[in-house]
């Protein structure tokens, strides 16, 4: 089973280009970034993580640009997103941007996506909170017309492009995506959909829900099987064998939003489980 990490980058933690290294250099497999624009200073939505709001949160580095710099100093790493929030993007830029990046890096991105939590971050960006979930899929399908290898036009019910020349574009085609989010029909029918798998958080109750997703797919007349990667995941041994029996491939372990030294530490810790 690979074993990717994740982390909060911002200004006052490790930078990408050093984790790039040590992680590719001690064997982990890849990197994931979440992402925050901004946080609103006043919010009435609820944090599903509790209150009060980690401080990383509204410091984030910009996922993209910081996987840039990991890319520019690896070869082998894995690189992707956990999660972009898509409906807080232009998606002919964001085509832009992944295409380039995974361009650059060899086919290297994996595009985790999500829906959200904060609607007052997804309202600065003029999101209407009810729709996003039909929006995100409404830009996906839009960005893949413009990685299609001939001019290819899309018209959606929020968003059109012409056919055009759209270059570069992602090394193997389209790049991976799973989509985050808990665990249920809606979620598990818009993987079936649209999506080559799940990224659940924290990877609990994965024993009932990864034969649900399975056989949804399989209804969805899909082929093969999705791919599932727990995510943001704090290990135990027990935890990753059961991951393994359950036929899992990859696995994203939760690094500190921490300077240099805690983050060697604990991927010092974690080795154990290379």
């Amino acid at each position: 089973m690979r074993i990717a990490t994740t982390i909060f980058l911002t200004d006052e933690t490790i930078r990408p280009d050093r984790l790039a290294r040590e992680l590719e250099q001690r064997g982990f497999a890849g990197l994931y970034l979440p992402e925050h624009t901004h946080i609103p200073a006043s919010r009435d939505t609820p944090a599903p993580m509790g209150e009060p709001l980690p401080r990383e949160y509204g410091r984030t580095l910009d996922p993209f640009i910081a996987l840039g710099q990991a890319a520019a100093v690896t070869e082998r790493l894995a690189l992707g997103t956990g999660i972009t929030l898509v409906t807080q993007h232009d998606p002919v830029v964001l085509a832009k941007q992944i295409a380039t990046l995974d361009h650059l890096s060899g086919g290297r991105f994996t595009f985790g996506i999500g829906y959200g939590w904060n609607v007052e971050e997804a309202a600065d960006h003029g999101v209407e909170w009810s729709t996003r979930r039909e929006l995100t899929r409404d830009r996906v399908a839009l960005m893949r017309a413009l990685w299609a290898e001939e001019p290819t036009a899309y018209k959606g019910e929020f968003g059109s492009v012409r056919a055009s020349l759209a270059y570069p574009k992602p090394a193997h085609g389209a790049p991976r995506t799973l989509i985050g989010g808990a665990a249920g029909p809606k979620l598990f029918g818009q993987i079936a959909d649209y999506a080559d798998g799940w990224l659940p958080i924290g990877g609990r109750g994965l024993t009932e829900s990864v034969p649900v997703l399975r056989q949804t797919w399989a209804d969805a007349g899909r082929a093969g099987e999705p791919v599932v990667v727990p995510y943001a995941v704090r290990p135990t041994p027990g935890k990753l064998a059961h991951y393994r029996e359950l036929g899992l491939q990859e696995v994203v372990l939760q690094l500190p939003p921490a300077g240099e030294a805690e983050v060697l530490r604990t991927l010092d810790d974690f080795a154990q489980y290379l």
